[in-house]
């Protein structure tokens, strides 16, 4: 049985508590899907699957990471991420109240590595005019080295 056999195909149905629905199962390997710069921004951005995250608690918190390391590595080679794609990507995932509040609980770790990728965002010019984004994330940055230093989140 090779590796394609054993992944759910496209549109395939799918069992949810009982119930048959169609939908997008998995990744076919001849047919990947494929998103363009904004729509993968939405889905980052979206508070539907934010809070898909927070129901992977760690898991889902090392996902919003993730995603900002593969935004920060998509524009330092291609060069075509806007400053306003950083800031609504900063707004949802390290500044809005309820999903810092997770990432604390959750995984600090994520919430770290986000803010240091964006500034380093930021230095390398990628993040070209950050406006006051470069303040809050070195501050927000500080305030979690301190929890750290004193044993909390």
């Amino acid at each position: 049985m090779s590796i394609g056999e054993c992944l759910p195909q496209r549109d395939a149905p799918l069992r949810r508590g009982g119930a048959e629905a169609r939908g997008h199962a998995g990744v076919h390997p001849a047919a990947p899907t494929v998103r363009t710069l904004n729509e993968e921004l939405s889905r980052v951005t979206n508070p539907k699957w934010i809070a898909a995250m927070h129901r992977h608690g760690y898991k889902g918190a090392f996902e919003m990471a993730a995603s900002v390391d593969y935004l920060f590595a998509y524009d330092a080679t291609t060069g075509v991420v806007d400053d306003y794609q950083y800031a609504n990507v900063s707004e949802a995932l390290v500044f809005d109240g309820d999903n810092q509040a997770f990432l604390r609980e959750h995984n600090p770790e994520a919430l770290r590595e986000m803010a240091e990728r964006l500034v380093e965002a930021m230095q390398r010019g990628l993040w070209s005019e950050p406006g006051d984004y470069r303040e809050r994330m070195e501050s927000l940055l500080l305030k979690l080295d301190e929890a750290r230093e004193r044993g909390g989140r």
